[in-house]
C-alpha cells in the first residue's frame, strides 16, 4: 500500500512536467539557446520549492517513512567536483534534450527512442559505480 502512494506522486510529477512542457526537447533547445525564460523559470521554480522544502524538514524535524529524523548533511563549500559534474551534467542534458526526471516520462508518452538516452545513463551510472573509488570525491 505504501508503494501506492508514491506510483501516485511519480504519475502526478509526469503529469504536471508534460503539461508544463518540462520534458519537450523544444523548449530544452530554445533554453540552452537563450532564446525563451520558460525553462529557467521552471527551474527557479524548482529551487525555490527544493529551498523551501529543505528548511521545513530541518525546522520541523520531520521524520523519514520509517519514523527516523532526516539527517541532511552539509555540502562542502565551493570545490571543483560541483563545477566539473554540473558542466558535465549540463552538457549531457543539452546533447540529448533529456534530464534524468524526464527520460521515463518520454518513455511513457511513446518517444521510444529516448530508451537510448536511458541504456546510456545507466551504462554511465555503472561505470561510475565500478570506479567510485579511484575518482577523487
Amino acid at each position: 500500500m505504501k508503494v501506492l502512494k508514491y506510483l501516485l506522486v511519480g504519475f502526478v510529477f509526469g503529469i504536471v512536467l508534460t503539461k508544463s512542457e518540462a520534458v519537450s526537447w523544444y523548449r530544452i533547445y530554445e533554453m540552452f539557446q537563450f532564446q525563451s525564460f520558460h525553462m529557467y523559470g521552471i527551474i527557479m521554480v524548482a529551487i525555490g520549492t527544493g529551498i523551501m522544502g529543505i528548511q521545513i524538514i530541518k525546522r520541523k524535524n520531520i521524520k523519514d517513512i520509517k519514523g527516523l529524523p532526516i539527517e541532511i548533511a552539509d555540502k562542502e563549500p565551493g570545490s571543483i567536483r560541483y563545477w566539473v559534474g554540473g558542466t558535465l551534467f549540463g552538457l549531457g542534458w543539452a546533447l540529448v534534450g533529456a534530464c534524468p526526471g524526464p527520460i521515463y516520462i518520454l518513455i511513457g508518452a511513446g518517444f521510444w527512442s529516448i530508451l537510448i538516452v536511458l541504456l546510456g545513463a545507466l551504462i554511465g551510472t555503472y561505470l561510475y559505480g565500478v570506479f567510485k573509488y579511484k575518482l577523487p570525491h
